[in-house]
């Protein structure tokens, strides 16, 4: 997993660039204790000198290096001063700039292919952090006016013949970073906060004769960031292993308004992409209990225009996306919950697309909606991040479902709409009425609205003829009966007694 080769990388970042801390009550122990993180890392931290000058300890010529599966980083920070605030905290100061360069390794069988080498500039002037606590268990916190990283250089041979410009600016960045815990199950706490955040990204290629510019923004950015190392140095071996020896990880992110600008410029002519969200997250956790993923996003809005698309420009809007997965990873005798939420909200696009599916405006041109919400229980016998396991296991499932609700089901779009709820259970003592799937017991109640106008719709369109309506009709009519009004068709598909009955009239 390339995520967990990264850790020690981006632990750089986390030690040196503000968003860290290390410290106790002496400049001497936070000075220790930096070196200590960095070595369970993988990294060598090492300094020209490191002198106590009455209250301040001076490291100067401090520079980390890490070589891992070929790539390697290595940066130094010309000075950094541990001072003693005499009331058992310690301030820390550093040179306002310093680069870190980077080599990656070149793709394995691609004949000429050459290592990448990367130089990243670093600016954080007038950034403080204060230290608290004790070895064991130490606390930071960070101000920063600005944060700036930059690409300095890139070469390459792909990227030598590439002008490349890459920039990030965060203002206003405030944040805390917690060490807690023995050196080989040490738990790392990271929040911060940044009232916005630039992105500035250019690049040439003479060969193409291409040019492309991205811009972006994001405000009130809040990320936060937790690692439980214990069973961490099983990971990259079996992922199984390193929960149960009690890795835990979890992280996220919420933010405000988001803009994007992006100018692609080819022979060909202007592709324009413009992009902008009032608000959005995102949350991850994996350990032994499992896996939780979440996102979502709210009234976001996509403007495209270019030489290869046929109108002035596209424009497609939402107003809400959700989607949130939460499950098992591990085998385990308990009957453990999972759920499964994927939703789209106002969904709409520009009139322009709309007249290449319907030109002659026959169909409503509502905003569209699409909810699937789930939940339900079960019990896995395999560990599904266990590779090996997974490939013993052929074609045999690696647990077991005992239930499922479907809490709300919701397709709306042309004018018509359904709607439905149900739930079931299954039993897997029995695998063989229903051709090795568990025999179900239960019921889905649904409700379509719109659906024989939408089929007239769709005749007057060209788009189905009057037999192939027809024929969606008579199909409907077995699974439905008239609701309430003459455009409203409900439906009851249940499972029971070992077999499956639409309206109360057995089908299998």
């Amino acid at each position: 997993m390339n995520h967990w080769k990264l850790a020690g990388t981006t632990a750089i970042a986390a030690l040196l660039a503000g968003n860290a801390a290390l410290a106790e009550i002496t400049p001497e122990e936070v000075w220790q204790n930096w070196q200590d993180m960095s070595s369970s890392y993988g990294q060598a931290m090492t300094a020209t000198s490191a002198v106590r000058d009455g209250d301040t300890l001076i490291v100067t010529g401090l520079n980390v290096a890490q070589d891992q599966d070929g790539m390697t980083v290595d940066l130094t920070i010309d000075e950094v001063n541990f001072t003693d605030n005499g009331d058992g905290t310690v301030e820390i100061t550093m040179s306002d700039a310093y680069t870190v360069d980077m080599t990656m390794p070149a793709a394995d069988g691609v004949e000429g292919e050459t290592p990448t080498n990367l130089t990243i500039a670093v600016s954080q002037p007038d950034m403080v952090t204060t230290v608290s606590g004790t070895p064991e268990e130490t606390a930071y916190e960070v101000d920063a006016p600005t944060i700036t990283i930059k690409l300095d250089s890139i070469e390459g041979v792909d990227a030598a013949a590439v002008d490349a410009m890459v920039e990030a600016t965060m203002t206003a960045v405030s944040g805390n970073y917690s060490v807690a815990g023995p050196a080989d199950a040490k738990v790392i706490d990271v929040a911060f906060d940044a009232e916005s955040i630039a992105i500035g990204v250019a690049a040439k290629d003479p060969e193409s004769a291409s040019d492309f510019q991205m811009t972006g923004t994001v405000a009130d950015l809040g990320v936060y960031y937790m690692l439980d190392m214990g069973g961490l140095s099983l990971m990259g071996d079996n992922v199984a292993a390193a929960l149960k020896a009690g890795t835990a990880i979890e992280g996220g992110f919420d933010r405000g308004l988001m803009d994007l600008a992006i100018n692609v410029t080819e022979a060909t002519g202007l592709t324009k992409i413009t992009a902008t969200s009032q608000r959005g997250s995102m949350a991850f956790a994996m350990d032994a209990a499992g896996l939780v993923y979440e996102i979502t996003g709210e009234g976001t809005a996509l403007t495209m225009s270019g030489p290869e698309i046929p109108f002035p420009e596209v424009k497609v809007n939402y107003g809400e996306i959700a989607a949130t997965l939460s499950m098992p990873l591990l085998a385990s005798p308990d009957i453990t919950d999972f759920t499964f939420l994927t939703k789209i909200v106002d969904f709409s696009v520009s009139q322009d697309l709309w007249g290449m599916i319907d030109p002659g405006n026959i169909l409503p041109h509502d905003p569209a909606t699409v909810i699937i919400d789930t939940k339900g229980t079960a019990k896995l016998t395999s560990d599904l991040v266990d590779e090996t396991a997974m490939a013993a296991l052929g074609e045999t499932a690696p647990g077991e479902i005992y239930s499922l609700d479907v809490t709300e089901l919701r397709a709306k779009a042309a004018g018509a709409e359904l709607t439905g709820s149900g739930a079931f259970t299954f039993d897997n003592n029995d695998l063989a009425t229903f051709g090795g799937m568990p025999t179900p017991t239960g019921k889905l109640d649904l409700k379509l609205v719109g659906g024989n106008v939408l089929l007239d719709k769709l005749v007057a369109m060209g788009i189905m003829t009057d037999d192939d309506a027809n024929g969606a009709r008579m199909m409907i009519s077995m699974f439905a009966n008239p609701g309430a009004s003459p455009e409203e068709l409900t439906s009851t598909l249940e499972f029971k007694d070992k077999g499956f009955y639409a309206n109360g009239q057995r089908l299998q």
